[in-house]
């Protein structure tokens, strides 16, 4: 029991609240209230201090923090390396990821997976950029499908370059152009796609000193889709996005190529569960088709 008290604690920490922590341990906040309250009991000092904004870490909490982390993070290679004796017969692979790569990548990566290992099951968490980094920060996943460089110190993996393509309306003025002009995104109402503070299409806008009529942001590509269908404005998508929509638009390659490099990043390889270190060898397993890179 103690070392799920340890991880009340540590979990309180690392969400802020008693509620996240019972969250992600599948307790009650009155469970992890009442094993955070015997800690205390036991070693007769307080570690947290509760008020109406929340709870924050007392002097004596914050000296005990560090240790506790690494009675957690022992325990959990523990766990690890009893998963591997028991030959990936189960377990769970929790991935954070983008709209583009959930859509195109990770079935077949998956599909491939799961006919070797049918038992190990997935948790696939969407989000933008920095959501993602730090979903991999704070262990809320396994690994995450990022745009390289990352922010935070990582572990990464180079997969892909991703062409960043203009999507226009089908009767747009320059429709049947061979490649858009940089200076013609000024010209139409601009639809941006923004995925956190790792924002590649203003890296774009900055790179070439323009500033076009941004009238709407979002970081849904297919809401993007759907209103440069309508005709109101155009936009840029990655390639990887645009394969199998259902809608009328055109895609057109900037006269300056422009593209996203996309990785996946991870605190520690090394730290990875059994399944989740198994799962990366298929990463070669991207598209329709089998295998397009060998990692």
């Amino acid at each position: 029991m103690n070392i799920q008290k340890y991880l009340a604690f540590v979990k309180a920490v690392e969400y802020g609240s008693f509620t996240g922590a019972a969250d992600a341990l599948n307790y009650t906040q009155s469970g992890i209230s009442r094993m955070i309250g015997d800690l205390e009991t036991e070693w007769g000092v307080s570690l947290f201090e509760r008020g109406h904004a929340g709870i924050s870490l007392t002097s004596d909490g914050l000296k005990l923090l560090p240790q506790l982390q690494r009675i957690c993070n022992e325990h959990e290679i523990l766990l690890m390396h009893v998963e591997e004796l028991h030959d990936l017969q189960s377990g769970m692979i929790r991935i954070g990821t983008f709209s583009s790569v959930a859509t195109h990548w990770l079935p077949h990566m998956i599909k491939f997976f799961k006919k070797d290992y049918p038992n190990i099951d997935f948790e696939l968490l969407l989000g933008d950029y920095t959501e993602i980094e730090n979903w991999i920060i704070e262990g809320r996943v396994d690994f995450g499908f990022l745009r390289l460089p990352t922010k935070a110190k990582m572990e990464t993996i180079f997969l892909e370059q991703d062409r960043l393509l203009v999507v226009m309306p089908q009767d747009h003025p320059l429709a049947n152009c061979d490649k858009f002009p940089i200076n013609e995104l000024v010209n139409s109402p601009f639809m941006l796609l923004e995925k956190g503070g790792n924002a590649e299409i203003s890296e774009i806008f900055e790179q070439h000193g323009i500033s076009p009529q941004v009238h709407f942001t979002t970081w849904d590509d297919y809401a993007i889709m759907s209103m440069v269908e309508n005709g109101l404005g155009i936009s840029i998508l990655p390639e990887l996005i645009l394969r199998r929509i259902p809608y009328q638009i055109i895609a057109k390659e900037l006269e300056v190529p422009a593209f996203r490099t996309i990785g996946i990043a991870m605190r520690e390889q090394k730290s990875l569960t059994i399944a989740a270190k198994r799962f990366l060898e298929y990463l070669s397993y991207k598209k329709d088709g089998g295998p397009i890179t060998e990692l």
